[in-house]
């Protein structure tokens, strides 16, 4: 039986916690994605990022891109996503993904199916803060401004 947690959070986001929910005895894969904010963007030096969310929102896409997943893949997975919400400094994590399942196709096809909706439904949006004092917010959601 498939089971999912997903959750949005204002405090740090744990590895540990998504491997452990994916694991099973009956699972020979545990993919993983994990985002992190970098030093850079197009050209330019990141001191850190913000992000804010559609709260009410997130977690049912979240639940739905879950769902979708474990029908596409693999029907006895187990799926984790949580992403941050808030401010996170240079290599902060911003999103954890963990999918187990029996075998490593199902995982690394639904762990990559979750990342690209989640980039593509999730109302979370990215604000950059650079080296030189400026602040950016990046297209992303449907709902942002940059967007159209």
């Amino acid at each position: 039986m498939a089971q999912i947690f997903t959750g949005l959070s204002e405090t740090p986001l744990s590895i540990d916690a998504a491997a452990d929910f994916v694991n099973g005895d009956k699972n020979g894969a545990l993919n993983m994605f994990i985002g992190k904010v970098r030093n850079h963007n197009l050209g330019r030096e990141v001191l850190g990022v913000s992000y804010d969310a559609f709260a009410p929102m997130v977690k049912a896409v979240f639940d739905d891109i879950c769902v979708e997943a474990i029908e596409k893949f693999d029907n006895e997975m187990r799926c984790y996503l949580t992403h941050f919400k808030g401010r996170l400094e240079i290599g902060g994590i911003s999103v954890v993904i963990a999918v187990g399942s029996a075998h490593r196709e199902p995982s690394f096809q639904a762990c990559r199916y979750i990342i690209e909706e989640l980039k593509k439904r999730a109302p979370i949006w990215k604000k950059e803060h650079y080296i030189d004092g400026d602040d950016e917010w990046l297209g992303g959601h449907i709902l942002s401004a940059d967007n159209g």
